[in-house]
């Protein structure tokens, strides 16, 4: 009984440290699928982790904050789709720079507005609510794993079918892929690339600011410099190890999430350098990489072929 509790708690922090990961990748999905590289991912989520607490601080409702932080991020969105289509500057030095930019603003403002270096953590905003399914969560050691969260969590459990419906179901999304694999072709057949690319860019800075206001409001109402911690990249990496597939993607970063939820459980039971409990998320990452340039390697000899 103990050990299907704790199977049951570590599932529950899996899906609870996934989400981040599932809205960040099915926005860069987006931009993968359009053929761009979203490097400015985790400015996006950042910039939304900002907004969700300092908005929501004086809105003094955690929704509004999300609300906001959604905003912000698909306006960002727009902005990084300005620079890298319609004025043609280098993608990865653009989103760099945003990256650095919005890491740079928010600690400054931090300290303006605040007077706080660090973190900042308002006193009367409370954070999302638990939302419990009827029944659902009822279900012995299930319910307590899968259906008692945040609303966020569940947000991110639609936005993996809903990508997938978008990209696959629609003529949006039929245009999405077709400036992917064929910029010019698409342009000849009529597709405006310039628009394509500006609504999967922007629909991504949503994604990403929603997955930055479940970092900063999904649980403890708080926001600290540099809380993504990379997470954007990690969404990012996981589209690639996908090949652009939606639920391969999702299940890449719920493996993510299972290993960094096991670090934390490992640390407390294990006499082992918590150092090396820590590393196991990033491992992961670093071996999903060599995946991917294993799977590239053996594609292009079969090309060869």
């Amino acid at each position: 009984m103990e050990a299907l509790e704790l199977l049951t708690n570590l599932l529950a922090s899996t899906l609870r440290l996934a989400t981040p990961l599932l809205l960040t990748a099915m926005a860069c999905l987006l931009s993968y699928q359009v053929g761009l590289i979203n490097i400015a991912v985790e400015g996006l989520m950042l910039s939304g982790c900002f907004i969700a607490v300092v908005a929501g601080a004086q809105i003094g409702y955690a929704w509004g904050g999300v609300l906001l932080a959604c905003i912000v991020g698909a306006a960002m969105g727009a902005l990084f789709a300005l620079f890298v289509t319609t004025l043609r500057a280098d993608l990865i030095v653009t989103g760099l720079a945003m990256n650095f930019f919005v890491l740079g603003t928010t600690a400054y403002l931090l300290q303006i507005l605040f007077g706080v270096y660090g973190s900042y953590t308002p006193g009367d905003l409370k954070s999302l609510p638990i939302w419990r399914i009827p029944v659902l969560s009822e279900i012995p050691f299930l319910g307590k794993a899968f259906f008692q969260h945040p609303p966020l969590i569940y947000v991110s459990w639609l936005a993996i079918p809903l990508t997938a419906i978008l990209l696959y179901r629609t003529r949006a999304g039929l245009h999405i892929r077709a400036v992917g694999v064929n910029e010019e072709a698409a342009r000849t057949a009529g597709i405006s690339v310039t628009r394509i690319r500006y609504l999967a860019l922007t629909l991504g800075g949503l994604l990403c600011g929603l997955g930055g206001a479940h970092l900063a409001v999904g649980e403890l109402a708080l926001f600290r410099e540099n809380m993504t911690g990379g997470r954007g990249f990690i969404g990012l990496a996981a589209v690639y190890f996908a090949a652009g597939r939606p639920f391969l993607a999702a299940l890449a970063c719920l493996l993510f999430g299972f290993f960094e939820a096991l670090q934390f459980r490992l640390q407390t039971t294990v006499s082992i350098p918590y150092q090396f409990f820590q590393m196991l998320p990033y491992l992961m990452v670093v071996i999903m990489m060599v995946l991917i340039s294993v799977r590239e390697n053996l594609r292009r000899g079969r090309g060869g072929i």
